[in-house]
């Protein structure tokens, strides 16, 4: 084996194949998308070079800025309420003494199931006179609270983010859990020694050592919130009246309703634009807290 190893050729036949899938499936549709976002094309005749046109649009068009806006509430959403809710669930399961597998698996089950089926249950959840939501609200007499949450333009919004962050929650608790259980448990009785009990020792131990796993799920709520699509796409189709568009929803309109290939692929590029400048920042800003010594 360490023969294997000190040949330089047994690393080349390792990375080639991987470089050439990388370079496939991941470059060459980027470039090419980069190409036709400078374009105007329809997907079957020739695409005209037509510079920045598509991108000065895009700054021009008042739907992608409402579907841009949208990216954000995804992002916020995430950020500021999604992650302090699985930081409390993954601390109140990880002190659980019995019945821990049983709370992993039902928080992460919701990750596991398909999109188009969490979105088709949630549009029962949501209907507006058989939804369970509506139909709580209407038990304990706040029937002025009750709405048609996929059907207003001011709920939608909340209505999918609600869905999205029931989903994936489960799938980030579980990596949190990962990252609680490998605290040495000489800290923790440590703690436990000098009185932080309880939501104390959650603050001054816990949280503090698992700070790279709750900035990498930070990382990874983000990049999500802004390749966000499938989710909207099934349960309100952006709609009503695109006040629940994304980006990514209004780039597939673009193509493959209105035959403007050139255009969304400038979106795509924009959104790629985006998200990379989302992830700099957010590098930028947590550089100094990423590591932690036990």
């Amino acid at each position: 084996m360490n023969k294997v190893l000190r040949n330089p050729y047994a690393y080349v036949l390792f990375v080639v194949p991987a470089m050439a899938l990388y370079l496939t499936f991941y470059i060459v549709p980027m470039l090419n998308s980069l190409k036709y976002a400078v374009t105007s094309w329809n997907g079957i005749n020739e695409a005209t070079f037509n510079g920045l046109d598509n991108f000065v649009k895009a700054f021009h068009d008042e739907k992608f800025w409402i579907a841009f806006k949208n990216n954000i509430y995804f992002v916020l959403f995430s950020v500021f309420v999604q992650i302090p809710v699985i930081i409390f669930f993954s601390i109140l399961i990880s002190g659980a003494k019995r019945f821990l597998g049983f709370y992993k698996t039902t928080v992460f089950l919701p990750s596991v199931l398909s999109t188009a089926i969490i979105g088709v249950i949630w549009q029962f959840i949501y209907h507006p006179d058989a939804g369970l939501v509506n139909q709580l609200l209407r038990m304990f007499g706040l029937e002025s609270w009750t709405h048609g949450w996929l059907g207003e333009e001011g709920y939608s919004m909340l209505a999918i983010l609600v869905t999205n962050g029931w989903q994936w929650t489960g799938f980030y608790i579980v990596l949190v859990l990962a990252a609680i259980f490998a605290i040495p448990k000489e800290m923790q009785e440590a703690g436990e020694m000098d009185g932080a009990i309880g939501w104390r020792k959650a603050r001054y131990i816990t949280i503090p050592l698992i700070r790279p796993v709750i900035l990498v799920v930070m990382m990874l709520s983000i990049t999500g919130a802004m390749k966000a699509l499938d989710i909207v796409f099934i349960m309100t189709k952006g709609g009503p009246f695109g006040s629940s568009e994304v980006m990514a929803t209004y780039m597939y309109k673009q193509a493959y309703s209105m035959s403007l290939f050139g255009y969304a692929n400038a979106i795509s590029v924009i959104i790629f634009l985006f998200t990379v400048v989302l992830t700099v920042i957010f590098h930028f800003l947590t550089r100094r807290t990423e590591e932690v010594d036990y």
